[in-house]
Formats: structure tokens, sequence, C-alpha cells
């Protein structure tokens, strides 16, 4: 089975924790692709979406889902999004699609977490792809220096902005043993905006190849 066939398992399997009437989360990448039109087969049964970024907010509209401000909703009951790593705690890296900062800001504000992954997503320890992060354009040489310092090598992704017109440095070279800590330790950085490690907020659910997991 290839990964493509394996996404649209998974976009399956995520259809079952849509509520009738709520307003659901979605997130950005090639797998959140496979499950927006599933969504729009049910967009009579739902108030609508909330976007992480413009991408997914044009194919939602593309499929007739209304598209929402979480300012204007409150805390969501699902977040639906893929990962590029996943730990077998659930702790994840995101950020492949540079729209890291509002997952994490969507991810932070429902009370339900679906991931979306194929097997190749499946690690043993994060850090194998590299972690994303998010900075102010003005901070980016000051902050590719800390993380030097701590052992990484930042690559500065090159004709990246993101929606928040930000850039993207990928740090190569970890090895992340600790994604809670480091989580903590790379927001302190001034200039960084959001980190790539979904540790502190990690996934409930996480549905790899249609199959349904469930964090203890």
């Amino acid at each position: 089975m290839d990964a493509t066939q394996q996404k649209k398992l998974s976009a399956q399997a995520a259809m079952k924790f849509v509520e009738h009437g709520s307003v659901v989360g979605v997130g950005t990448g090639s797998t959140v692709n496979e499950f927006i039109p599933l969504l729009g087969t049910r967009k009579h049964d739902i108030d609508g979406a909330v976007a992480s970024s413009e991408a997914s907010a044009a194919l939602l509209k593309q499929h007739g889902i209304r598209v929402l401000e979480l300012n204007n909703t409150g805390d969501l009951p699902l977040y639906v999004d893929g990962a590029d790593e996943c730990d077998p705690h659930f702790r994840l890296i995101k950020g492949g699609g540079a729209a890291l900062t509002r997952e994490k800001i969507i991810a932070a504000a429902s009370k339900k977490f679906v991931c979306l992954i194929d097997h190749s997503k499946r690690v043993d320890v994060l850090g194998n792809f590299p972690l994303p992060i998010e900075v102010v354009p003005m901070a980016r040489s000051y902050v590719a220096r800390q993380l030097v310092a701590r052992g990484g090598h930042p690559v500065w992704r090159p004709n990246v902005v993101t929606d928040n017109g930000n850039v993207i440095l990928d740090v190569h070279g970890l090895r992340i043993v600790h994604p809670e800590e480091t989580e903590r330790d790379l927001n302190q950085i001034p200039g960084i905006v959001t980190v790539g490690l979904f540790a502190l907020r990690r996934a409930d659910v996480v549905v790899c190849a249609g199959e349904t997991l469930e964090r203890a």
C-alpha cells in the first residue's frame, strides 16, 4: 500500500470523530487534503471549519464548507491534521507545510487532536525530519546562532514566507529525546514565534493508514 492510499484510509477513519453540528479545526498538508473533500460530504451536517492556513481555507471553500475565525468560535471539539513525524507517545514534529503557528494555536484550542499519518511518519525518537521553526525575519540570524549553540544545523527555507509574514528555519541534526524540555527551551529564544514540536500539546488520537490509536 503506497503512502497516498494510507493517507486516504486515515482520512476516512478520521470522519468518525466529526460531530453533528460542530465546528471542525482543519490542518494543512497532503493528508488533510484527503480529509477536506470527505468533510465536504457533510457540509450541511457541520457548522463550519477553522483553517490553519490560507491554502486549507481555500480548499474548504472549494468544497462548500463555511470557513470561520477561531476568535469567533471559541474552543473546538475536534482538530484534524497530519504530521511529519510521530513518536510512540504521540508527540509530533509538524511544520513541513509552514503552517505550524496556526496549527499549534488551533490544536491548543481543541478538545481532541486527531493526527493522520502513514507508516513512514512513525519514529522511535523525533528529529530525523528537520525541525521547522517559525522566526520573525529580523531575528533570523540571531535565532540561528542560538540553535547552533544547542547542537542544531539551521537552514533558512528558501522562498518561503508564512501566512503570518515570517520565515522558517529547518533545524537538522537534532535527536530529540526529551521533546517537552526541548520545546520549552526553544520557546524562550527571542524571535522564535513557534517551534514545530507538538509535545506539550501532543495528539490525542493517531490514525495510521486507517488504524486508530488512542492515547491513554
